[in-house]
């Protein structure tokens, strides 16, 4: 990404959980799910119990009243005794909820839509949940004042999600630690087109309106999933090895954009010797108008600009395609394995063509004695409203150079290429990027590193 009490109900919504019954009755030799994984920054994000391999998403968005009608078909794993589960659903009304095909209990409290199935579902075993649901969706503020959710732009919507939002649109296990493949198939009136991630399976219309289908293989966290609703100038070339390459412009933006898109491949061709291979089976770009966005978000395949990029920023959301988007953090607290990483991304590709060296940006950033910069480690933001903090990009940066210095180019480059293989499609932690870089290079002390740059409060006493 690239910066930027009711009492009544409450109670209502207590009883009606003790009713449903999702607390561990006796004889019950399940338990429920649990809700929230306990995030160090978003407690109540994502569910306990069973792991999401796929997220069938059957869309109809009327832009005239704002209304989406939604139907979300989720395949699962329990990883234990199940005898609830919960999904993250942020408003909107649900209709019906099955699971494998019969009618389950649910109720609503704040986010959690708890589901209890007629039977238990024992460990191991996959199952199919679906949730009929309808409404205006929400646009959430996060805690740093940035929006996401479902965003109403100037002739349709775009549906974000980084950290929480792809809540407000569709219910799922909404935390980066649950991956999942995503069939997305969006209905929208003639003359708009729908966008979304991956790559296009179909288009179909019927009575005045088309519905667009995209298709996921690939796993993919929920907060870099988009869908883009309005109208589009398509734009199809091919990336390195025949990589199928689709940008989705707004018409005002179109010729501010064009020049910029057009180095796609040419970027990617850039990244590959230094990231390793592309990770995904298409990739491209979505362009809005300023006004209906104010950020860049590295949304899997298909990056969302607020207006025509530059280079640096284009540079930087590719790189999220390596580096947050195959490699996910297992936890918001490890933001910096996204933002350093696609900031370092920015630095290379100057100093490969004709800019400041990596090693002058890190000394220009050094030397401005700017506190904003120091404010907090980049592996330990302050809080949820700091986890998009400059800190976490540009210290995150420097972080990488150190290591660079510390173990030569080639042993870094080997490193770079060698964390996105060692964890593609998966998470990751900042525990687990620390061992594998000592693992890499064991002639070497990294702890100065890790507890100066890395966790250190401050600016460190020598560059």
């Amino acid at each position: 990404m690239s910066r930027s009490a009711r009492l009544v109900p409450a109670v209502a919504a207590l009883l009606a959980l003790a009713l449903t019954g999702t607390a561990c009755d006796a004889g019950v030799r399940g338990a429920p799910g649990g809700s929230g994984v306990h995030d160090p920054y978003f407690p109540s994000a994502g569910n306990g119990g069973y792991d999401v391999t796929h997220y069938a998403l059957t869309l109809d968005y009327a832009p005239a009243t704002r209304r989406l009608t939604g139907t979300a078909v989720i395949t699962a794993r329990a990883i234990q005794d199940l005898t609830a589960f919960d999904l993250d659903l942020d408003g909107l009304d649900v209709g019906s909820v099955t699971v494998d095909g019969r009618d389950a209990r649910w109720n609503r409290a704040g986010q959690e839509l708890t589901v209890r199935p007629h039977d238990d579902l024992r460990a191991g075993r996959t199952f199919t949940a679906a949730v009929r649901y309808s409404g205006v969706p929400r646009t959430l503020t996060d805690s740093d004042g940035s929006r996401e959710g479902w965003l109403r732009t100037a002739e349709g919507a775009l549906g974000l999600g980084e950290p929480v939002g792809s809540m407000a649109w569709f219910p799922g296990n909404h935390h980066p630690s649950d991956k999942a493949a995503y069939d997305i198939a969006v209905t929208v009136p003639v003359g708009l087109q729908a966008v979304s991630n991956g790559e296009l399976a179909g288009r179909t219309g019927k009575g005045g309106r088309t519905t667009y289908s995209w298709h996921t293989a690939q796993p993919m966290a929920s907060y870099v999933a988009v869908v883009a609703v309005g109208r589009y100038d398509i734009g199809r070339t091919t990336g390195p090895h025949g990589l199928p390459v689709l940008t989705a412009v707004d018409p005002q933006q179109a010729k501010a954009s064009k020049g910029v898109l057009a180095k796609i491949p040419e970027i990617l061709g850039w990244e590959e010797p230094n990231f390793g291979p592309y990770p995904f089976s298409s990739a491209g770009a979505i362009v809005n108008r300023p006004g209906d966005v104010q950020y860049a978000l590295e949304t899997q395949t298909r990056p969302v600009f607020p207006g025509a990029p530059d280079t640096g920023t284009l540079v930087h959301e590719l790189a999220h395609q390596w580096y947050g988007d195959s490699v996910t953090p297992l936890s918001w607290r490890d933001m910096w394995l996204n933002e350093g990483f696609a900031t370092y991304a920015e630095w290379l590709y100057q100093e490969d063509h004709g800019g400041k060296s990596a090693q002058q940006a890190f000394a220009d950033l050094y030397e401005s004695h700017d506190d904003s910069l120091w404010a907090f480690p980049p592996a330990r933001p302050a809080d949820a409203a700091h986890i998009s903090g400059r800190p976490v990009y540009e210290r995150g940066a420097m972080v990488l150079q150190k290591i660079r210095r510390k173990v030569g180019d080639a042993a870094f480059h080997d490193i770079l290429r060698g964390w996105a293989a060692a964890h593609r499609h998966g998470t990751a932690d900042t525990a687990q990027f620390t061992a594998f870089v000592e693992k890499r290079a064991p002639d070497k002390d990294f702890g100065e590193i890790w507890k100066d740059w890395l966790y250190g409060d401050g600016r460190p006493d020598r560059p």
